[in-house]
Protein backbone atom coordinates (compact mmCIF):
# COMPACT_ATOMS: atom_id res chain seq x y z
CA UNK A 1 0.00 0.00 0.00
CA UNK A 2 0.98 3.57 -0.71
CA UNK A 3 0.22 6.16 1.10
CA UNK A 4 0.89 10.09 1.90
CA UNK A 5 0.73 12.31 4.76
CA UNK A 6 1.05 16.05 5.10
CA UNK A 7 3.38 17.53 8.45
CA UNK A 8 2.92 20.72 6.37
CA UNK A 9 1.50 23.08 4.06
CA UNK A 10 1.63 22.17 0.65
CA UNK A 11 0.58 23.46 -3.04
CA UNK A 12 -0.12 20.40 -4.24
CA UNK A 13 -1.55 17.34 -2.92
CA UNK A 14 -0.89 13.68 -4.66
CA UNK A 15 -3.63 11.14 -5.07
CA UNK A 16 -4.98 7.76 -6.36
CA UNK A 17 -2.89 8.56 -10.13
CA UNK A 18 0.37 9.00 -8.25
CA UNK A 19 -0.23 5.58 -5.97
CA UNK A 20 -0.49 4.04 -9.37
CA UNK A 21 2.22 5.23 -10.94
CA UNK A 22 4.51 4.88 -8.38
CA UNK A 23 3.26 1.18 -7.73
CA UNK A 24 3.74 0.78 -11.50
CA UNK A 25 7.45 1.89 -11.25
CA UNK A 26 8.17 -1.13 -8.80
CA UNK A 27 6.44 -3.53 -11.10
CA UNK A 28 9.13 -2.02 -13.92
CA UNK A 29 12.00 -3.08 -11.54
CA UNK A 30 10.75 -6.72 -11.16
CA UNK A 31 9.44 -5.62 -7.41
CA UNK A 32 6.08 -5.85 -5.14
CA UNK A 33 4.78 -3.03 -3.79
CA UNK A 34 4.44 -3.39 0.04
CA UNK A 35 3.76 -0.37 2.36
CA UNK A 36 5.39 2.49 1.49
CA UNK A 37 4.98 5.69 3.49
CA UNK A 38 5.66 8.74 1.92
CA UNK A 39 5.99 11.91 4.89
CA UNK A 40 5.70 15.58 3.75
CA UNK A 41 7.20 17.90 6.20
CA UNK A 42 9.09 21.13 7.07
CA UNK A 43 12.86 22.16 6.99
CA UNK A 44 12.62 22.32 10.38
CA UNK A 45 11.17 18.64 11.04
CA UNK A 46 13.80 17.35 8.15
CA UNK A 47 16.95 18.84 9.97
CA UNK A 48 15.88 17.19 13.38
CA UNK A 49 15.11 14.07 11.76
CA UNK A 50 18.66 14.09 9.85
CA UNK A 51 20.06 14.78 13.00
CA UNK A 52 18.50 12.25 14.88
CA UNK A 53 18.95 9.05 12.15
CA UNK A 54 21.80 10.37 10.32
CA UNK A 55 23.72 12.55 12.53
CA UNK A 56 23.87 15.23 9.76
CA UNK A 57 23.25 18.58 10.72
CA UNK A 58 21.93 19.79 7.09
CA UNK A 59 18.81 20.52 5.22
CA UNK A 60 17.98 17.74 2.71
CA UNK A 61 15.10 17.39 0.51
CA UNK A 62 14.77 13.43 0.97
CA UNK A 63 15.65 10.81 3.79
CA UNK A 64 14.57 7.46 2.73
CA UNK A 65 14.32 4.35 5.56
CA UNK A 66 14.45 1.20 3.76
CA UNK A 67 12.28 -1.57 5.28
CA UNK A 68 12.21 -3.63 2.46
CA UNK A 69 12.31 -7.81 2.58
CA UNK A 70 13.38 -9.43 -0.57
CA UNK A 71 11.93 -7.98 -3.34
CA UNK A 72 8.96 -6.62 -1.66
CA UNK A 73 9.48 -2.94 -1.29
CA UNK A 74 8.58 -1.04 2.18
CA UNK A 75 9.55 1.72 3.93
CA UNK A 76 9.25 5.39 5.13
CA UNK A 77 9.82 8.41 2.85
CA UNK A 78 10.12 11.58 4.12
CA UNK A 79 10.34 14.80 1.87
CA UNK A 80 10.66 18.32 2.73
CA UNK A 81 8.10 20.47 0.71
CA UNK A 82 10.51 23.68 1.78
CA UNK A 83 13.57 22.01 0.08
CA UNK A 84 10.99 20.90 -2.58
CA UNK A 85 9.87 24.38 -3.45
CA UNK A 86 13.70 26.02 -3.30
CA UNK A 87 15.10 23.50 -5.92
CA UNK A 88 12.13 23.82 -8.28
CA UNK A 89 12.53 27.06 -8.32
CA UNK A 90 16.85 26.95 -8.71
CA UNK A 91 16.61 24.59 -11.21
CA UNK A 92 13.82 26.52 -13.07
CA UNK A 93 11.27 23.36 -12.59
CA UNK A 94 7.82 23.35 -11.21
CA UNK A 95 6.90 22.51 -7.73
CA UNK A 96 5.16 19.47 -9.11
CA UNK A 97 7.71 18.75 -11.32
CA UNK A 98 10.59 18.40 -8.36
CA UNK A 99 8.14 16.81 -6.12
CA UNK A 100 7.53 13.92 -8.85
CA UNK A 101 11.05 13.54 -9.39
CA UNK A 102 11.94 13.66 -5.49
CA UNK A 103 9.05 11.06 -4.88
CA UNK A 104 10.17 8.42 -7.52
CA UNK A 105 13.56 8.97 -6.36
CA UNK A 106 12.80 7.93 -2.73
CA UNK A 107 11.02 4.72 -4.77
CA UNK A 108 13.83 3.86 -6.59
CA UNK A 109 15.90 3.91 -3.13
CA UNK A 110 14.03 1.19 -2.10
CA UNK A 111 14.33 -0.73 -5.35
CA UNK A 112 17.88 -0.90 -4.65
CA UNK A 113 19.53 1.92 -6.55
CA UNK A 114 22.34 4.43 -5.10
CA UNK A 115 23.63 7.57 -5.83
CA UNK A 116 27.04 8.12 -3.77
CA UNK A 117 28.97 7.55 -7.06
CA UNK A 118 28.94 9.82 -10.32
CA UNK A 119 27.86 6.54 -11.68
CA UNK A 120 25.39 5.57 -9.40
CA UNK A 121 23.69 9.45 -9.73
CA UNK A 122 24.22 9.31 -13.56
CA UNK A 123 21.72 5.98 -12.81
CA UNK A 124 19.67 7.02 -10.81
CA UNK A 125 19.15 9.86 -13.10
CA UNK A 126 18.05 8.37 -15.61
CA UNK A 127 15.92 5.98 -13.79
CA UNK A 128 14.03 9.15 -12.64
CA UNK A 129 13.78 10.59 -15.97
CA UNK A 130 12.46 6.94 -17.13
CA UNK A 131 9.54 6.92 -14.37
CA UNK A 132 8.22 10.55 -14.81
CA UNK A 133 8.36 9.91 -19.03
CA UNK A 134 5.51 7.03 -17.29
CA UNK A 135 3.89 9.23 -15.29
CA UNK A 136 3.67 11.74 -18.29
CA UNK A 137 2.34 8.33 -20.89
CA UNK A 138 -0.05 7.49 -18.11
CA UNK A 139 -1.92 10.76 -17.60
CA UNK A 140 -1.86 11.74 -21.02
Amino acid sequence: MVSFEYNCEMPLRLSLKHKVWLQQVVRKEGKVTGDISYVFCDDAYMLQQNNAFLQHDTYTDIITFDECVGDVISGSILISADRVAENASKFGKTFENELLRVVVHGTLHLCGYKDKSESEAKLMRQKEDESLALFTEMTT
